[in-house]
């Protein structure tokens, strides 16, 4: 009978399932995501790679998206992201837009590139009709140099 109640003592009471949540997998995951995302968010920049020219400007505030044409240092013109040939860019122009003379461009053009080209460009889309069109620039980082 000793023998027994030995036994019994070093035996562990059932306790049941263990119902705690284990938090230590679930922040491991939204660590390495947040690191994803700081890693991939600086690479999610959209459009044409170009050395915008400073300029200290308000922001304009429009409602409606305009349409940015882009003019890279090689001289090659884009709408949008796709490439557009100088010939192809007033007939294209007015298929996207359906002939809307109203809409706002934005034309952006390398700080490399001759200004007489993106003058060019500029003419060619006002002699197409559309009158309201803009250039645009970066505003200086506080403690940039003039260049």
């Amino acid at each position: 009978m000793a023998r027994r109640y030995i036994r019994s003592n070093l035996r562990r009471p059932y306790r049941g399932p263990v119902t705690d949540i284990n938090v230590a997998p679930f922040v491991d995951v939204m660590l390495v995501l947040v690191i994803i995302f700081m890693v991939a968010a600086p690479l999610l920049n959209i459009g044409v790679p170009v050395d915008l020219p400073k300029a200290t400007l308000k922001p304009l505030n429009e409602s409606q998206e305009p349409l940015i044409i882009t003019i890279n240092s090689a001289g090659k013109t884009y709408i949008q992201e796709a490439e557009v040939g100088e010939n192809a860019l007033i007939p294209r122009l007015k298929a996207l837009t359906n002939a809307n003379p109203d809409l706002r461009i934005f034309v952006r053009g390398d700080r490399s590139i001759n200004y007489g080209r993106i003058i060019e460009v500029m003419g060619m889309i006002s002699s197409a009709g559309f009158t309201k069109v803009a250039l645009v620039a970066e505003a200086p980082l506080p403690g940039d140099k003039k260049k």
